[in-house]
């Protein structure tokens, strides 16, 4: 079943239940977060864009929780540039709730079964599996949704050649499922593809992740897209957007490519930065994000400090919102999964 089916309107009704329960639900259980809405003077809200909304750097400054520490079921960080990180405190429920809504909204261009897998990664960055990065996150994450895994890295971060061979010989006549943060993908699995003639054209690409550290190395979007189909022969790839912040909720490129799409539990708000008043079609601003996930934590309501734009609504491959990420606001901390990785020597 598609988790990509809500319109804006009935979207809009159900969220604003649920976001104002929730709200409640975490100003009952966290001290700090009902500091903040009583400084801010609120009551209550009338439509989704009313809701209170929390700077996503905030959860680098305050240990933000709605839970009892005996609950803390797993610990996650966000990556980061200057030494500060995000912790999201999850319990049990939060964390099988982010597992399961990720699954549904993956499988809608997946398919149900569990497919054979090719993590464009190195094992190693999983190997704490109670406290992880946000890239050792993603990429645990998803490797639940797969099979028969391959390791486009090996140990020491180097391309194992060998191991993706011995994978596309025993898969490569089948659907298979590719992971990876954009530029891993780009240096390690596309570079390495077309200088092996390895042959991608049964999988599918899920992937994410800037250009951010190495801008030198960025292609645009289409010229990714054409350079994988036309060199590997991959021509199924959603990117997708999404943060450890808001972890569970991904906003997933549609099959047409461009823009990206919001799951039934979560929408976006374009908000122009000067007056905060909600964006139009067409007009860039701040990306503000909800979801119905962050149960253990008060991240349901969070603006980013990511540049977007709406680019319709109603009228793409899915219902609802359809939205393109320009970058970072200007000065803004570099952050994101691929942004923290450094080439081998």
């Amino acid at each position: 079943m598609s988790v990509f089916t809500l319109g804006l309107q009935e979207r809009e009704t159900l969220l604003l239940k649920e976001l104002s329960e929730l709200t409640e639900h975490h100003r009952d259980r966290c001290v700090e977060y009902d500091r903040i809405l009583v400084a801010q003077g609120f009551t209550r809200a009338g439509t989704v864009a009313e809701l209170p909304w929390l700077p996503v750097r905030l959860f680098k400054n305050l240990e933000l929780k709605s839970i009892p520490d005996a609950e803390v079921f797993k610990v996650l960080t966000s990556s980061g540039t200057t030494g500060e990180v995000s912790r999201i405190h999850l319990d049990k429920a939060a964390a099988s709730a982010q597992t399961r809504q990720l699954g549904a909204t993956l499988r809608t261009v997946l398919g149900p079964k569990r497919l054979p897998m090719i993590l464009a990664d190195s094992k190693g960055i999983v190997r704490d599996r109670r406290s992880f990065s946000a890239r050792g996150a993603g990429v645990l994450g998803m490797a639940t949704f797969g099979r028969d895994h391959a390791w486009a890295l090996d140990d020491d971060g180097l391309p194992d050649v060998a191991a993706l061979r011995t994978f596309l010989e025993k898969h490569g006549g089948e659907p298979f499922l590719i992971f990876g943060f954009t530029y891993l993908v780009w240096l390690h699995l596309y570079e390495v593809a077309r200088e092996h003639a390895l042959d991608l054209s049964n999988g599918i690409l899920i992937h994410s992740g800037g250009w951010k550290k190495l801008v030198e190395r960025a292609v645009p979007p289409e010229e990714f897209r054409r350079r994988l189909r036309d060199d590997t022969g991959l021509a199924r790839m959603h990117n997708f957007y999404g943060m450890v912040e808001q972890i569970g909720t991904v906003f997933l490129e549609g099959p047409s490519g461009g823009s990206l799409y919001c799951p039934d539990f979560a929408d976006v708000i374009i908000r122009d930065p000067r007056t905060w008043r909600e964006q139009p079609v067409g007009e860039p601003g701040l990306i503000e994000v909800v979801s119905t996930l962050p149960t253990s934590y008060p991240g349901h309501v969070l603006l980013t400090e990511d540049l977007g734009v709406l680019d319709g609504v109603d009228d793409g491959d899915w219902p609802g919102k359809r939205f393109s990420v320009l970058g970072r606001l200007p000065r803004a901390e570099a952050r994101g999964c691929s942004d923290t990785y450094r080439e081998a020597p």
